[in-house]
């Protein structure tokens, strides 16, 4: 063997990770993504403490099977609408199947709109064990897609949402539709109604950042 050959180093193997996307190593901790770095966590607000204009605000009503979200843009004039709609997932499939399906299309979303703030209903006492499980699993991928998109997270209460919208908490659905639809200045409102209830979170956000601000109380989270 010759000296060039025996000092030779030997080739370092290639890692089995560089053969995955980019948002699977950022979903499970092991690399950065390329648009997580804290944009515009400076410019999200002015000194007021209100969302600065131009800053969309996205809000997503967690499920298993049907994900409905709601993009609106803070503007001089109020709030407009991005866009809005829902994800469906197989009801036939795993569980684990429907949140990576779910986990797919919420991070699609996320890098098309980079949203500075998503807004998330909180959990809430369900009918039964079985579904407080299911909605806790579906809150949890929804979370943390959008805790790595570098968005600040928000999360409210339905109850909390239907009263900054509707004017009370026990609001039902179609009405909530139809206060986010005159918020925005639609001629009907969103469908399906898990598109409204989306909207409806985005909408109660900015409406407390600006009740906030004119009290005088900065950016204290929902």
């Amino acid at each position: 063997m010759g000296t060039k050959a025996f000092l030779q180093a030997p080739r370092r193997r290639r890692s089995p990770l560089a053969s995955l996307p980019q948002r699977v190593l950022v979903a499970a901790g092991i690399q950065r993504s390329r648009a997580a770095p804290a944009r515009r966590r400076v410019e999200r607000e002015g000194r007021d403490g209100r969302e600065r204009p131009g800053v969309i605000v996205l809000g997503v009503d967690p499920g298993t099977i049907v994900v409905g979200y709601g993009a609106i843009e803070v503007g001089a004039s109020g709030p407009r609408l991005v866009d809005t709609g829902a994800f469906r997932a197989d009801r036939r499939a795993p569980v684990p199947a429907r949140l990576c399906e779910i986990q797919r299309h919420l991070t699609a979303l996320l890098e098309r709109l980079r949203p500075a703030v998503v807004v998330v209903e909180r959990a809430f006492a369900a009918k039964n064990v079985q579904a407080a499980l299911r909605i806790g699993e579906g809150r949890g991928v929804i979370l943390a897609c959008a805790a790595a998109s570098g968005a600040e997270v928000v999360e409210i209460t339905p109850a909390t949402a239907k009263k900054a919208v509707v004017g009370h908490g026990g609001a039902d659905k179609f009405q909530v539709a139809r206060m986010a639809a005159a918020a925005l200045g639609l001629r009907a409102p969103p469908r399906p109604l898990d598109a409204s209830d989306a909207l409806a979170l985005a909408l109660a956000h900015v409406y407390h950042r600006t009740i906030s601000a004119a009290h005088g109380n900065g950016t204290r989270r929902t």
